[in-house]
């Protein structure tokens, strides 16, 4: 009886643990389908560095050099064989030692605007794509090259409300055809002040201070704390003395003429809500601002002069990611967002909203003067914006009612990574020192001459116009590109395509960082 009566009770018991398992099955198989269906077409989100792209590991690894091409001052760990100290005295007339910085391309000018920038989207590949050189051994080497420009703003922002934006006389410098290590010629300064203000120039650099206080913020908490208070000084003065220093300094025009300085106060407003958390500054970008300033719905080209585009995926940080933001301020979040997304579509190239200017291999175009400056800057917020999709899991964006996932603005971004390293019509690496047929006569001061001769001012324009190649090569160094026929003139009088800039360097820095590997967005700066 006993033994009856426990064998039907094993059975029951059995049987109630099979059904609830199938009802237990039943849910976690629901639960899955509608997490499976709410989150449609994304993909897995990717974890710490993936495999490595050998292509772009060795094209970062040579972009990355073009900056060590560029330093002025006392080097330090010289790691260029045809370069040496230059321009130790920069700065002495006023007392500032203003010795380090790059110089801006070919030439021996310090230009505080571009470099600025230069600091600035260098901070945000660090901050963003760290982990990605880190895995290429890049990320020493990209933070002391930002710690040369930072060096350099810090000593040229002696007080609160004097910016120093400028060594050098442009029109006396073009005049000279030497290595910098021979430089004779005066080196006057230029400054911003309350009575002759820039506002773009100024709240550029509090840019580049904020973000590279994010960089340092682990590493070196002091020198971090002193970029912030450099970055808040600086936005002030931008802010409360605001006029464009083209129009208070109308030499800088030549060179460097500023479009507006309104784009530079959202772009560096973003940058200070970044580094401290201050909802002063969110307020400054979203519900005081962002109608009169942020050109919303209206997608525009990423550059030195126009930060409105980076300012859009910079803030569309927030939104992805979470934000503190009050009902008004995640509106005007909302429409940075938006105008990101049509600033992608405007990418796509089959996209209904797709620009038209590109060139018959796709290649991005919008000027002949320094072609592959929008192509790269383009391509690298492409990049940026997938990563932000990708690690949010958000499936889609909306071109006009058709769908494109994260994949299609990273196949984007390769595209035209992939031009400047010899995919185009003319089988040519625009990347100094990358491939097997890149640009043999840049136009370079320092590697057009022997680094064994000493010309003067005036006497080196025989190695200008000289028909042998640079006997220097500037490792690195991403040319200005070709013409929209795809072509390309490989001449060093030929400065329109054949001069590198230090700025078009940080957003190849940032574009490679992203492709050379896989890796998930940080969630926060901080």
């Amino acid at each position: 009886m006993g033994k009856k009566s426990k064998s039907r009770g094993c059975c029951g018991w059995f049987l109630v643990a099979v059904i609830l398992a199938l009802v237990v099955g039943a849910i976690v198989y629901a639960i899955k389908r509608k997490v499976s269906h709410s989150n449609e077409g994304a993909a897995p989100v990717p974890g710490p560095p993936g495999a490595v792209d050998k292509k772009y590991s060795e094209a970062l690894k040579a972009a990355m050099q073009f900056f060590d091409v560029q330093k002025s001052g006392k080097l330090v760990d010289n790691k260029i064989s045809w370069r040496g100290d230059s321009a130790l005295k920069d700065g002495s007339q006023a007392h500032l030692d203003l010795s380090k910085g790059m110089y801006d391309a070919g030439d021996h000018m310090k230009f505080g605007f571009p470099l600025a920038f230069t600091a600035t989207v260098l901070s945000w590949a660090i901050l963003e794509y760290g982990d990605q050189m880190n895995a290429v051994n890049q990320l020493e080497s990209a933070q002391d090259s930002l710690r040369w420009i930072t060096d350099y703003l810090i000593n040229a922002h002696p007080s609160e409300n004097v910016l120093y934006i400028q060594v050098g006389d442009a029109e006396a410098d073009h005049k000279c055809w030497n290595r910098p290590e021979d430089m004779t010629e005066k080196r006057p300064l230029t400054q911003v002040n309350t009575s002759y203000p820039g506002t773009e120039v100024a709240a550029e650099t509090a840019a580049a201070m904020a973000a590279a206080s994010l960089v340092f913020k682990k590493t070196d908490s002091t020198y971090s704390s002193t970029l912030l208070k450099h970055a808040q000084q600086l936005f002030s003065f931008a802010d409360k003395y605001k006029a464009s220093y083209s129009e208070s300094i109308p030499d800088v025009a030549t060179y460097y003429n500023s479009t507006g300085y309104e784009d530079e106060l959202l772009w560096g407003a973003g940058w200070l809500y970044h580094a401290t958390g201050d909802k002063s500054f969110l307020q400054y970008v979203t519900v005081e601002n962002g109608n009169d300033f942020a050109n919303w719905g209206s997608p525009t080209w990423f550059s030195w002069d126009n930060k409105l585009a980076g300012t859009q995926v910079l803030l569309s940080r927030l939104s992805f990611f979470g934000s503190d933001a009050s009902g008004s301020e995640n509106s005007g979040l909302q429409n940075y967002r938006k105008t990101a997304e049509a600033v992608m579509c405007n990418l796509l190239p089959d996209s209904p909203s797709a620009t038209s200017s590109r060139t018959d291999s796709g290649l991005i175009w919008v000027s002949e003067w320094n072609a592959l400056q929008h192509p790269v800057a383009s391509a690298f917020l492409a990049v940026l914006y997938s990563d932000y999709m990708l690690t949010t899991r958000t499936a889609t964006i909306s071109c006009s009612g058709k769908k494109y996932k994260p994949s299609d603005l990273r196949k984007f971004a390769k595209t035209q990574a992939d031009y400047v390293l010899g995919k185009n019509p003319m089988k040519m690496s625009f990347l100094v020192g990358y491939g097997d047929n890149y640009p043999q006569y840049v136009h370079h001061r320092g590697a057009s001459i022997p680094a064994d001769e000493s010309p003067g001012c005036s006497d080196g324009f025989k190695w200008l116009d000289s028909t042998d190649p640079n006997p220097n090569v500037a490792i690195g160094a991403m040319v200005g590109g070709p013409f929209m026929n795809e072509t390309y003139i490989d001449s060093r009088n030929n400065s329109m395509q054949g001069e590198p800039t230090t700025y078009n360097n940080a957003v190849l820095v940032g574009l490679l960082s992203g492709l050379v590997t896989t890796s998930s967005a940080v969630q926060s700066f901080s």
